[in-house]
């Protein structure tokens, strides 16, 4: 009914009769109420529609079972809900002021497209964020390595993901870059094995460096007994004899048991005679 009345108006202003005919008077007596009251309408719808939008956002926002999703989730949520009940508002304001349907939406079309050209970017680090918040990879607190980066998750938003790394740098990762890598979240799980490679001399007895480093690692406090710690000869290299040494520890004593062990192990040899080698050249000089 608003559409024709506006075509009506359009029609009768650009008639020859005259913006001031009486024919013109004439429709606005029998018309200009409708239009008043539309176009007051729409203001009410407006005016109120925001309102009552915020309102449900909050209401929402604040309800026990949203309250339990992630922080970031929530606020990606609360924004899209916002946009979509406040374009529903505006769009209804547009229907009742007469507004074609067809030419508001295809402006947005046209706008939407635009924007899609110029943020392609953006909008691959948005897919890349909401791929991240809905399928969870990883969480804040995890240490997780991706994108050529290893550190703690210390924030994940709709476009970035924040690292803080072991030397207290903050990294920010676009979601695009990370979610189009490989991730590896040394969290996830609550063991992990710790790994070494330790080297000995030729003239050391086998039996005797496996005992001294198995009785070393089993001393520690923090490396579990089951599994038992695991040590065997690996490999015969050109200046040494390499033992493969496997632990398993809870992952936040990771690096703990790591280093110690290190130190440990190399203590335990001094103790017990045996050496670790290094590279050795023979130079054979002929007269």
């Amino acid at each position: 009914m608003e559409n024709a009345v506006v075509e009506e108006v359009a029609e009768k202003v650009a008639s020859d009769s005259g913006f001031f005919s009486g024919d013109f008077i004439s429709f606005l007596s029998e018309k200009g109420t409708d239009i008043i009251l539309s176009f007051i309408g729409g203001l009410v719808l407006l005016f109120v529609g925001l309102k009552i939008a915020k309102k449900i956002v909050k209401i929402i926002d604040r309800s026990k079972k949203v309250q339990k999703v992630e922080p970031s989730v929530r606020t990606f949520l609360r924004s899209a809900l916002t946009v979509i009940l406040y374009a529903a508002v505006i769009s209804s304001t547009a229907i009742i002021w007469g507004i074609p349907t067809t030419s508001f939406m295809t402006v947005f079309a046209s706008a939407g497209v635009a924007v899609g050209l110029a943020l392609q970017g953006s909008l691959s680090n948005l897919a890349g964020g909401i791929m991240i918040l809905l399928f969870k990879p990883f969480k804040v607190g995890d240490y997780i390595e991706g994108a050529s980066v290893a550190g703690v998750v210390s924030e994940i938003t709709v476009m970035y993901t924040k690292l803080l790394t072991v030397d207290n740098k903050v990294v920010v990762i676009p979601n695009g870059s990370l979610t189009n890598s490989n991730i590896t979240d040394f969290s996830t799980m609550p063991l992990r094995r710790v790994d070494l490679k330790i080297s000995a001399s030729y003239n050391d007895d086998i039996d005797k460096v496996k005992s001294v480093i198995f009785e070393t690692a089993d001393a520690h406090e923090l490396v579990l007994k089951d599994p038992a710690p695991f040590v065997r000869l690996f490999a015969h290299k050109e200046s040494s004899l390499d033992f493969t040494v496997r632990v398993w520890v809870k992952s936040e004593d990771y690096w703990t048991v790591y280093f110690d062990l290190t130190e440990n192990i190399k203590k335990a040899f001094d103790a017990n005679k045996i050496s670790i080698p290094f590279n050795q050249l023979d130079v054979t000089i002929k007269q």
